[in-house]
């Protein structure tokens, strides 16, 4: 189980101030006492000033917030989560521009203490309903700063997301610059394919409401941790191995039962290793959601 918190206070009719507390992902069979286990810390995620100006067009973003890698209409898979940073964005109905500065506070990319730093862009277009409720296409990109003696590194990413009545279908690519290791010790770009097909909407405040979804995903094997996780903290249901070096199909089903408390559940199938032999597990995962 996970709990979340968010508080958010409108200053004034242009400021907004958010903050949010969090706990990790704990588990019921931890053997600790539950007010020892180290997994139950609280710790602050959302902390930050949102200002908008310029008739409502620009908005500057500053402190802690979640910073999703292609802004929240790809697939956020390479990273999802808590960063630090400051971000300025221009939007109307059929266009945004996204630049921002800050470092990665979760997953792989936050394993030293000052935490991998990044500089990212990203333009929007935006049909068929506006910026809200209809189609999309965006790229983006961010320069990767790591620590200590590694390269910089590109990340260049481009998606699309079309909608067709209760029909939704996404295309994402990512492109990482040099680094897939061939055998012979040379480096490629690794790239990233993402397709997902969802029917229907799942809507916290419409109770029966559901949705069903299929996917695949092809990822290069390339900058895996010592446990074959990602670099970051996806933004994805996927775990571990089935999110590198892997070809894997998914679907799920999410089903609103009760106003603000939804079920879903998801499943991979069909994965397989890209190179070598040591093809992934299955994962099955089911969760209830409440919100208030």
């Amino acid at each position: 189980y996970r709990v979340r918190v968010r508080a958010n206070a409108q200053v004034n009719d242009r400021t907004k101030v958010t903050y949010g507390i969090s706990t990790n992902s704990i588990s019921f069979a931890d053997n600790s006492t539950a007010s020892n286990s180290d997994d139950n810390n609280i710790y602050t995620d959302l902390a930050n000033v949102d200002y908008n100006f310029g008739g409502n067009n620009w908005d500057l973003l500053v402190g802690r917030y979640e910073y999703d890698m292609g802004n929240g209409h790809g697939y956020g898979f390479l990273y999802g989560d808590t960063f630090d940073g400051a971000q300025l964005q221009y939007h109307n109905d059929k266009f945004a521009a996204t630049a921002g500065y800050g470092k990665f506070k979760e997953g792989s990319m936050a394993t030293d203490t000052d935490g991998v730093k990044t500089g990212y862009g990203e333009l929007d277009g935006f049909f068929g309903g506006g910026r809200a409720a209809g189609s999309s296409v965006g790229v983006y990109y961010n320069n990767i700063m790591p620590e200590g003696d590694s390269d910089n590194f590109d990340v260049w990413g481009a998606y699309g997301s079309l909608n067709l009545g209760k029909w939704n279908l996404l295309a994402n690519y990512e492109n990482y610059s040099d680094l897939k290791e061939n055998s012979n010790g040379s480096t490629d770009d690794a790239e990233v394919w993402i397709g997902k097909l969802k029917y229907g909407a799942a809507n916290f405040a419409t109770p029966k409401s559901w949705d069903a979804w299929v996917e695949y995903l092809n990822a290069d094997d390339a900058f895996a941790d010592s446990e074959g996780n990602f670099v970051g903290s996806t933004l994805s249901w996927r775990n571990g191995n089935l999110l590198n070096n892997v070809k894997s199909w998914g679907v799920g089903v999410d089903y609103t039962f009760a106003k603000n408390a939804q079920f879903q559940v998801m499943q991979s199938f069909a994965s397989s290793a890209k190179d070598g032999n040591n093809d992934p597990g299955e994962e099955t995962r089911a969760q209830f959601v409440f919100v208030f």
